[in-house]
Formats: structure tokens, sequence, C-alpha cells
């Protein structure tokens, strides 16, 4: 079944443009003309839609509005929001990533571009939900779990440990999403040295995860590992991740960036320290980060 898509704008000429647009892409879109519009449309519709694409300034209820009732409500909370915007004010963009809008597009975005956050958007809530389904499944008592040290190198093991913390911690559907994110970062931009500028392109191109791949079997990088280390009580789990290469500037990614609203990517950790742990802290170079999740919360 083809994707469902919301867009949300009180254009109708350019909300028409984007349904056509969409549509020859293969998802099933439906159109709304404010914010009061659409959430009538998400509390009657018997199939719930997969991703929202949503204008700012609207009549009756404008995109701020709706976006905050999304995540009020657990029906909606994971439901992905691109916010769009015919304009760069600063404040309103910092107010709406803050508030959970999962990328920001300008309008008319290049069709290439519209696309490929539509693309990367469903994948990443598929990916991450398919992480969820699988919480839960291991008889294990991995609370019990006191002290261990783990290496990984791949993508599908970064998958397999994140969903083992997530288990230990006691709180797994709020921190699956932060070690995935975390553990990534660690292979991609630590180990196998894939930059920020290149990363754009690689996204934008859809070929991110062949070009992880192909640099795992290339020298230098096929020897680096990424270290977890896990140390557990009944007061808090706390995880250090250390990868193998040269470090990075960490400091404009541990918060929401304006700067890079309308980037593909980096918003990642921001949003791992602001919802998935008690505490996130990278250390010396940036190789190193350390998480922290309290009992009792």
């Amino acid at each position: 079944m083809n994707e469902r898509l919301l867009i949300v704008d009180d254009d109708a000429f350019m909300r028409s443009v984007t349904e056509e647009l969409l549509q020859e892409a293969g998802y099933a879109v439906t159109g709304s003309e404010d914010g009061l519009d659409a959430w009538q449309r998400l509390e009657e519709y018997s199939e719930p839609f997969d991703l929202i694409l949503l204008d700012w300034q609207m009549p009756r209820m404008d995109g701020m509005e709706l976006l905050q009732r999304l995540k009020a409500d657990a029906r909606f909370r994971e439901l992905p929001v691109v916010m769009l915007t015919g304009h760069d004010r600063q404040q309103e963009i910092a107010a709406g990533l803050a508030a959970g809008a999962y990328y920001y597009l300008t309008k008319p975005s290049p069709e290439n571009v519209l696309r490929c956050v539509i693309r990367n958007a469903l994948q990443d809530v598929r990916q991450k939900r398919e992480l969820r389904q699988q919480i839960g499944q291991k008889t294990m008592a991995l609370h019990l779990l006191r002290q261990a040290e783990f290496q990984l190198q791949t993508l599908p093991e970064a998958e397999k440990i994140s969903l083992l913390l997530a288990e230990v911690s006691q709180q797994p559907e709020r921190t699956i999403g932060g070690y995935s994110e975390l553990l990534i970062n660690a292979i991609e931009h630590g180990n196998l040295g894939i930059s920020y500028a290149e990363k754009s392109q690689l996204v934008l191109s859809g070929i991110w995860r062949q070009e992880v791949e192909t640099r795992l079997q290339q020298p230098p990088y096929r020897e680096r590992k990424v270290t977890v280390r896990l140390e557990n009580s009944s007061e808090m789990c706390m995880v250090t991740i250390i990868d193998q290469g040269a470090g990075f500037n960490w400091q404009p990614y541990l918060e929401f960036s304006t700067e890079r609203a309308f980037d593909l990517h980096g918003r990642g950790v921001a949003m791992s320290k602001a919802g998935s742990f008690d505490g996130l802290e990278y250390q010396g170079n940036g190789n190193t980060v350390v998480t922290r999740v309290l009992r009792n919360r």
C-alpha cells in the first residue's frame, strides 16, 4: 500500500502543485486548507497518515498550533512533520524544531530535495518503529547486567547493540532512538570519516548506506571498531561510546540550530540529548560520548 501523506497549506495553488508532484512519486496524498481542517481529517480518517507536510502561516489554526497539538497527543506523537515555510525567520524555525518538527523546507523547494526529505523521514520513522517492535522480544533479564563491553563495526551490529542497551536502560521506548543515533554517528562520521557535507550529498543522492558499506571494506576503515562500555546500577545506566576516528567539533550539535534547519540531517545528537537521555556529553576531541539514564525518573 502506498504511504499516505497529508499536505496542510492554505495556498490552494501550492497545495495542488505539491500534491501532483508527490502523487507522481507514488504517494497517496490528501490536502487540507488549514490546521483545523487537518486535525479533523486526522481524527476522522480510518487509515492513519504516514507523514504531514505542514505550512506555518494559516488561518483558524496555524502550523505551530497543529504541531504542538500533534506532539501532545499519544496517537500522533510519532507522526513525522515536515514544516513548510516561505521565510527564514530564525525564532520561528527554532520554535518549530524544539516543538518536534522533523525537517524544515522553504517553499517552493526543488523537487529532488522535497522527495529526498520525505523519503528519508519515512524511512527513519519506519526503522525506529521496527526497532521498537523488537523491544521486549528477548526473555533474558538484561536489567540485571551490571558491566559489559562490546565492539562493533556495521550498521546491523549497531541496531542489535542499540536494542540491548535500550532494554538494559529499562526505558526502551525512550532510549532506543538515541542509542541508535549515537552508534550510527560513531560508525559513519567517526570510523568511516564521512564528513557532514559528504553525508548531505550522499543523502540527497540516496546512496548513503551504499557508501557506508563500501568504506567498511576499505583500508584503513575496515580495521576500525566502535567500543561500547556499559555500567549499570540501581541508580543509573551509563553508556560510553568510543570510535577510532579523528573526532569533530561537537559543541554546535548539542542544541537545535536554526543555521542547519534546512539541512537534510544534523539534528540527531540534539534530539537524543533532549529526548532520550538524562545526560549526554562528549569528551576530548569528540570521539567519545557518554550517556546517562537515571532510575526512578
